[in-house]
Order: C-alpha cells, then structure tokens, then sequence
C-alpha cells in the first residue's frame, strides 16, 4: 500500500510560508549587514541588555537576582542562552537573536490580523491589505535595524501585535483564543512597561467585548449569540495582572520596595533627577502627544510631510474601521499614544526630535510602539480613498474593476518612496544610536586596550554601569570584576557585609586593579584611600577613566596576555 502523500496547502498557508520566508530573509540580511559594520552595539541599552544576561552566570554572585530591577527580566532571560557563546557575547549578535524571532513573528502577526478583521470581505481585497500591511511593517528601517540588536523592541511589539490578534480572534467569536491573548500580555508585561498599561486597556477590551460575544462566525456571518464562558474571562484577567504583580513581588522581596522599579536609584526618575536632562514636555499631556507623534512620523515617514501624510492616512482608516464596523479591534494599536504622552509629561521619560527644542535626538524609537497601527490603517486609508473615487458617477465601469490594482500600487508607490528616502538619509534610529555612541565607544575602546594587558587572574574593582562595554569588547569575563551587583539586594539601604560594600570600604584587600570612572562609587573610595593612579584616560563627552593599582603587584599572579 502506498503512502498517502499529505493534503495540498491551501492558497492561505502558501501565503504564509511565503511571508515568513520573506521576513526570515529581511531580518537575516540586514542582521549580517550591520554585524560586518559593526553597528550591533552602538545603542547603550543593547550593551546594558546583553551584560544583564550574561552576569546571570558570568559573575562572582551569579544568579537570578542578578537581572536587576529597572528592565524588566523576559528579554535578559531570552538572551542568556545566546550568549553563553564568548563569541556571540563580545560581537553582541547573541542579543539580537530575540529580537530577530520577535520581527518575524510580529510580520507574521499584522498579516494575519489583518485577514482576520476583514475576514468575510472581499478575498482579492483582503488579500491586497493583508500584504501590504505585513510588508509595511516589515520593510520599515528604523525597525529593521533595531531588530538586528538587542534592543527589546520588536519583542516588545511582537507579544503586543499577537494579543491584539488573538483578540481580534475572541472578538470574533473563539472564546478559546482569549487564554492565547493573555499569554502574549503576560509575555508584554515581562518585556516592556508598555505592556502593563495594554493590560489594563485590553482588560476593559474583554469585558466590553464579552457582553456583545457573538458565539462564533461562518462564512463571515455571526451565529446565535451566546454568554463567553466566566472561567475563560477569569483565567485572562488573571494572566493579565500575573506580569505586573509578579514584578512587584519580585521588587519587594528582593529589593523591599515593590516600587523599586519607579523610584529606586537606578530608576529612570532617579536619573533624571541626577542628570538634570531637559525634558521639552514635562507635565504638559498635550506637548508630550505631540512628541511622540512626531517621534513616529519621523520613524515611519522619515521626514515632516511624508510623516504627515503617513498620519493622516493611518487617522482616515482608523475612522474608516469605526464607522464601517471593520477592523475595529485593531484600533488598540493606538493605546500606545496615551501611554507614552502619560510617560513623557509624568515618568520621566523624555522624547528629543530634532525639528523641536532641544533640536537632538533621543528616544526616537519609542515612535516605532505606533508601526503597527500605521501599517494597518494607512492600507485601509489608501483603501477607503481608491473605492471612494471609484464611484463617482463620470468613472467608467471598466476602470472599477481595477480598484484592487490601483490601491496597492499607491500603497506600492508611498512605501517604496518613503522608505527609500529613510534608506538614503540613514533610518533615524540608527543616526540617533550613532550620533550618542561616539564618545562612550571611545572610551570604552581606550579602557578595553589597557585592561586586555593585565594579568588573566587579577581582580578587578570596577561600576560596570555604562561602560561594560570595555570588558565586553575584549571577552574580559565579568566574574573577575567586583561590580555593583555582588551584594545582597535585601540589605537595605547597603549590605555592610556584601562583597561590593567591603570591597568599596577596604579595595587594596579585595582588588588587585581599581577601575573608576569620576564621580562613581569607586571613585570615591579610591580618592578616599590615596590608591595609586597607573593610566588615566580622557575622552572627550566621557569623565575620565582612571586605572588605579590595588593589591600589592607581587601579589597578582600570572603573566600579562
């Protein structure tokens, strides 16, 4: 008897296999491209992501408790397995493998919201918007580069794009897909701050959804409507709050302060207060709207009118998905917006652009946390406009029958020439990560060619804090350093018996090279014991490093590498 071969895929699943080849192919290619320009690492925060992971196993007090407390853990804990490598470590391309999966899933996710929204419309229609939207999500610059680092973004809208779909999906009538949904929100929590305000709003989302469940869907009418079954309501409100309340817990027990996170030293306020940085739209709800949009507009659009016209495009869809009753579940995509213009004016957390005051740039990819709505509504809004026009009386009917033609070569026409524009001047994302890295790798270059020349076994004291990167950079392990995170947390305000503390109090006993940077904590303690300075290094933008010498040098072992 011969095997029966397997049923042929239909059209929707070559569809699918097309598109993810696709993204596999786009996110591969640019990850090897800017791996061979060395530009996996010129973000602070990747370097920061990467050590965060690696000092889970790579430290004298390794362990879980090593994954800090501001970022939260899911994408250090994604990036462990990657970096146990020395070599994916150093070059940082362990670190973008996450987010790497994160892009092509969420390429994956827009396409197949998108069919499911419109679902029991026109197929070659559908069909037409679901491309384009996964392909404009996909093909964005600024997103391409970012997941090719281990930056948490396209993680981040990855776990963000699939609760929406499954959302959608339990809109639609699958009580089953809600449990799905509050997965990818548990996983959002874990990933980005962000994620605990969608929770919140998708929370609100369910229960308004729920009163109008219509059962289930065929051939694209609703059957009989029927009460979505309280367990299944219940087991998604419980996965919703899971993330955040498992993070508070994490603060308490650990740090003694469930809102360590929100207002400890190494908070984002914290340094806002220490740094003194501007922030253009601090407690103004309207001025901290516009930031953001422009943000997005210059990440999408590229530059002031194509951005515009981006936005206008997006804001006419998403009218159209209200009054059409269409891809409504798609406006959460918008939730972002009023979570960031809260974060701006009250969380210190600052947007610059460059065409407003401070005229610079920093943040610039929070813009990006809207893509997804533009690439959902834009389509829609190019859509609206081509069938609009299509019937107007003087058209002939001949001319009607190319509307599917006619919307996807404008939708063709504004990608490629937008796009192409961002390529030509460079994706903001990457100039900003450019532009605020120049000084930090310079130093970091300078301090890594020193220490790679001391011995193999000494121990080095050193505030890891923004310039890990020197020890990165040349595979220095980081279990030969005492740093900040060798203490017990729950020792509050200071563990007088933690490695780091006794280290700081007494250095020439516990170190055989003092790394200190000006005004850290190890500075401090150096200047306050008289250490001997060997290397001082100046950087411009950078206070200067300086090698001071620990233990006696008879007594560090080894030759020099």
């Amino acid at each position: 008897m011969k095997p029966q071969s397997p049923p042929p895929k239909t059209d929707s699943q070559v569809e699918v296999v097309r598109l993810v080849w696709l993204a596999i192919f786009i996110s591969v290619f640019s990850f090897l491209f800017y791996y061979r320009a060395g530009d996996l690492l010129l973000y602070g925060d990747a370097v920061a992501h990467i050590n965060i992971a690696r000092r889970i196993f790579d430290s004298k007090t390794p362990g879980l408790l090593q994954l800090g407390t501001v970022w939260l853990p899911l994408p250090h804990l994604l990036i462990m397995p990657f970096i146990v490598s020395k070599q994916l470590w150093q070059n940082g391309g362990g670190g973008s493998i996450p987010s790497m999966a994160g892009f092509i899933f969420g390429t994956f996710g827009i396409f197949r919201l998108v069919r499911t929204v419109l679902k029991g419309n026109s197929d070659g229609w559908v069909r037409v918007i679901a491309w384009f939207a996964a392909v404009i999500y996909a093909a964005n610059p600024n997103l391409i580069y970012l997941q090719s680092t281990a930056m948490g973004e396209s993680l981040y809208l990855a776990f963000f794009i699939w609760a929406v779909v499954y959302f959608a999906e339990f809109t639609r009538g699958n009580a089953k897909a809600l449990t799905k949904c509050g997965l990818c929100v548990i996983a959002a929590c874990l990933t980005r701050y962000d994620g605990w305000f969608l929770a919140a709003i998708l929370t609100l989302a369910v229960i308004i959804a729920s009163s109008q469940f219509s059962g289930s869907w065929e051939d694209g009418k609703p059957k009989p409507a029927q009460s979505v079954p309280r367990m299944a309501i219940a087991k998604f409100i419980l996965l919703a709050v899971a993330g955040p309340a498992l993070w508070l817990a994490y603060n308490a027990a650990i740090y003694r302060n469930p809102l360590e996170f929100l207002n400890g030293p190494y908070s984002a306020k914290a340094i806002e207060l220490k740094t003194a940085t501007t922030n253009p739209a601090k407690g103004n709800l309207l001025a901290s709207s516009s930031y953001f949009i422009k943000a997005a507009q210059l990440d999408i659009g590229g530059s002031n009118w194509p951005g515009r016209l981006w936005l206008g495009l997006a804001l006419l869809g998403s009218f159209v998905a209200i009054f059409e009753k269409r891809g409504r579940s798609a406006l959460l995509f918008w939730t972002p917006l009023l979570f960031y213009a809260l974060s701006i004016a009250y969380g210190s957390i600052p947007i610059f652009v460059p065409a407003w005051w401070p005229f610079s740039q920093y943040n610039m990819r929070y813009g990006l946390q809207l893509l997804p709505a533009f690439a959902v509504f834009v389509p829609l809004g190019i859509s609206f406009l081509v069938q609009s026009a299509m019937k107007i009386p003087q058209v002939e009917l001949s001319l009607r029958t190319w509307a599917n033609t006619v919307t996807a070569l404008i939708i063709l026409l504004l990608a490629a020439s937008t796009y192409a524009a961002i390529w030509h001047a460079d994706p903001i994302c990457y100039s900003e990560a450019k532009l605020n890295m120049k000084t930090r790798v310079a130093l970091d270059r300078q301090l890594g060619d020193w220490l790679k020349f001391l011995p193999p076994n000494s121990t080095l004291l050193m505030y890891l804090g923004e310039h890990v990167g020197a020890l990165e950079r040349d595979g220095i392990p980081l279990s030969r350093t005492i740093n900040e995170g060798n203490h017990r947390m729950w020792m509050q305000p200071s563990d007088a018996e933690g490695l780091w503390e006794r280290a700081l109090a007494n250095p020439v006993a516990y170190a055989d090279f003092v790394i200190a940077f000006e005004g850290d904590p190890v500075w401090t303690a150096a200047r306050n014991k008289n250490l001997t300075a060997l290397v001082e290094i100046h950087t411009t933008g950078q206070p200067p490093a300086i090698i001071f010498q620990g233990r006696s040098p008879s007594s560090v072992q080894g030759t020099a590498r």
